[in-house]
């Protein structure tokens, strides 16, 4: 049984756009990432990028709690 946090993000990933479109980034940082940390050694160029995606998945993964915590509330 999923809890009533986890019940109000799969209502959102049915029925909200913007949740939706958040996931899609989220999935896409975090794939990116999953394929830079497969290298032995990033370049420079790599670094400053891994460091961008992880900052841009967190700012994502924070819209998609305030969603979450703004739905809860309701």
């Amino acid at each position: 049984m999923s809890s009533p946090t986890e019940a109000i993000r799969e209502q959102l990933m049915a029925n909200n756009p913007e949740f939706q479109r958040l996931r899609e980034e989220h999935i896409r940082y975090s794939q990116r990432l999953d394929e830079l940390s497969t290298k032995n050694h990033l370049s420079e160029q790599e670094q400053l990028e891994e460091i961008q995606l992880k900052k841009m998945k967190l700012r994502v993964k924070d819209e998609m709690e305030m969603m979450v915590q703004q739905a809860s509330s309701v």
